[in-house]
């Protein structure tokens, strides 16, 4: 089990946070920031396009355009981390707004990244399902979620969302 020291868990969100502005993207903006036990940094990343792919207007307008060419800010740090040949087994990620979507779930789990810090339980409706996937699946592999506002609980089969009987930090 993890014990977070809230002070740093503030600390890293905020450097996240301050990542995320890096996005060019104005609707949403995330970042993430993975620390390794030591309180290293181990990677960093923004939600934006690919590395040498142009971040063009058009494909910044076009809501549909747009995610087919976006990397998520978790994808991005995990991908980061593997260029340049640095584990994230045992790390914590540290994001800037939202919870992890299923696939970018799928990426921390397979990375080792072990807990996840969020800010606050945001769930928009078009992501709620695939978060839901997502907090399940961090269940079923035993990665932590942290949330500094607000705990999470997550149900076996189905994701809940507690302010009761969870981890606050």
């Amino acid at each position: 089990m993890t014990t977070l020291n809230r002070k740093w868990a503030l600390r890293f969100v905020a450097l996240a946070q301050h990542i995320a502005e890096w996005s060019k993207d104005e609707a949403t903006k995330v970042g993430a920031v993975v620390v390794g036990p030591d309180r290293e940094i181990r990677a960093t990343g923004y939600n934006g396009p690919p590395r040498g792919v142009r971040d063009t207007v058009a494909r910044q307008t076009d809501r549909d355009v747009k995610l087919l060419y976006t990397v998520h800010a978790e994808d991005n740090a995990i991908d980061q981390a593997a260029l340049i040949g640095v584990s994230l087994r045992g790390c914590t990620m540290y994001l800037s707004t939202l919870m992890p979507c299923a696939g970018c779930a799928r990426s921390i789990i397979q990375a080792g990244i072990t807990s996840v810090v969020v800010p606050k339980l945001d769930v928009p409706a078009r992501w709620k399902e695939s978060i839901g996937a997502g907090l399940t699946m961090f269940k079923e592999a035993g990665v932590e979620i942290f949330c500094l506002d607000a705990p999470v609980r997550v149900k076996r089969k189905r994701a809940k969302v507690s302010a009761k009987k969870a981890k606050k930090i």
